[in-house]
């Protein structure tokens, strides 16, 4: 049976791609953002997961505001990166797992969720950066990228991603193959980009968004999607993404490990990572 070791949700910012094609890893402005995955690489070198679920947004490059789903699924055995625009290096393809991507999309259906299946998906920066970041050696395990909207809203609620989450998880322990399976979350923390708060950071509400996410995510779902605009900035709403890795994590969750660093480029870049312990059944008496 597959099982799921843990998750890391970390920021996908453009600018990261240039750092690292420019390899400004000990640059003074750089440092306090890329040391923040030591502790990462330590663990994935002890845990070598054979999968990653992904869940990020997309940028325009599957999807854009005449068409965009709530939530899609790829269901590739291939998922190729292409350039859009921003000078991030067009890195190799991502390996998919059609049948393991089935095998979750079932079960999402089966939990009512309405997912738009895609059998041919291209990943942007929201996966590729997070990629390289925890693999500098481009050795990427296989993927299964979920894609939330976090872009035309109405965007789906804190309490709805967390159960899409939960779902994927169930759907991941169910599966008969022997895999080693991680999940993602990529974007944020707080930030907005245009407009008179273009250049917004809450240090305050990313310090309790993490420290609820790990220990109380339900908590997190009384906050509306105006309230998270308003405390995260009209691009913070990412944290979406982070809910849903959260949600996956099926077992007893303990933080392993956390970077804050404010700003990389006008966003608070942060990086958890969490390890799924599976629940020990209590015996009768």
């Amino acid at each position: 049976m597959a099982r799921i070791i843990g998750g890391v949700g970390t920021t996908h910012v453009p600018s990261i791609g240039k750092a690292i094609a420019e390899k400004k890893y000990n640059d003074p402005y750089w440092r306090p953002f890329f040391s923040g995955f030591d502790a990462v690489h330590t663990w994935l070198a002890r845990e070598k997961p054979d999968a990653i679920v992904v869940f990020s947004n997309d940028h325009g490059l599957n999807f854009f505001l005449d068409k965009l789903p709530t939530f899609a699924v790829g269901a590739a055995n291939e998922y190729r990166n292409e350039d859009e625009g921003w000078g991030i290096p067009v890195s190799h393809a991502a390996r998919g797992d059609a049948a393991f991507s089935w095998h979750i999309i079932n079960g999402l259906v089966a939990d009512s969720f309405d997912i738009t299946m895609c059998q041919e998906m291209l990943v942007d920066h929201a996966v590729t950066i997070p990629l390289q970041l925890m693999w500098p050696d481009g050795n990427w395990p296989l993927i299964v990228p979920v894609s939330i909207n976090t872009v035309q809203h109405p965007l789906p609620s804190m309490a709805r991603c967390l159960e899409l989450g939960r779902s994927v998880g169930r759907a991941i322990t169910s599966y008969p193959q022997d895999l080693r399976v991680m999940i993602l979350g990529t974007g944020g923390l707080s930030h907005q980009l245009d407009g008179e708060r273009a250049g917004f950071i809450n240090k305050d509400f990313d310090t309790l968004c993490m420290d609820q996410l790990a220990t109380d995510p339900e908590a997190l779902t009384r906050y509306t999607i105006p309230q998270l605009v308003e405390l995260a900035g009209a691009q913070g709403v990412e944290f979406l993404n982070w809910m849903a890795m959260r949600g996956a994590l099926t077992g007893t969750v303990a933080e392993l490990h956390r970077n804050y660093h404010i700003p990389i480029s006008n966003t608070a870049a942060a990086t958890v990572l969490y390890e799924n312990r599976p629940r020990l059944l209590r015996r009768a008496a």
